[in-house]
């Protein structure tokens, strides 16, 4: 695995980690074991806060991938990518909103938000995975430029 690879595979243990975090917390909330699902959650976000700061990074510092696979194929791609992008968007600030309002005890607002959120969340999971799956394994591409050297270079 080169350096164009090893990246993008942390990137993604760290998205899928923080569903699975999140699963294992909804789990624990049904089952009224607070004082754990607030901890889970918290690792949770820890992971997709991980997982975003390597994925910036990348962009910043190597640059990301372009698709590699068939022409006939890459408008599919890139309405896929578009919707993973929105969701993964709107999963950040639903999070974010949805822990907020955990840690100022709104737990009526917090438990609406957070079966919406843990959706959209798992869905943008799996649909990162599948992002991956195509750049990295199936179809894999060349690098574009390093935003920072497109800036500076």
């Amino acid at each position: 695995m080169d350096k164009y690879n090893i990246v993008p595979t942390i990137s993604t243990f760290f998205i899928v980690l923080s569903a699975v975090l999140v699963a294992v917390g909804w789990r624990l909330a049904i089952k009224r074991r607070l004082a754990e699902h607030q901890k889970v959650m918290f690792y949770a976000a820890v992971s997709a806060t991980i997982f975003f700061i390597v994925y910036v990074s990348r962009s910043i510092f190597v640059g990301n991938t372009i698709w590699g696979g068939p022409d006939s194929l890459k408008p599919y791609y890139f309405v896929f990518l578009l919707f993973h992008i929105v969701l993964a968007t709107v999963g950040g600030a639903f999070g974010i909103t949805t822990l907020t309002l955990g840690y100022k005890k709104k737990f009526a607002k917090h438990r609406k938000w957070g079966k919406i959120t843990s959706v959209v969340w798992f869905i943008t999971a799996i649909t990162g995975t599948a992002v991956y799956v195509l750049l990295y394994l199936m179809y894999p591409g060349g690098h574009t430029k390093p935003v920072i050297d497109a800036i500076f270079g």
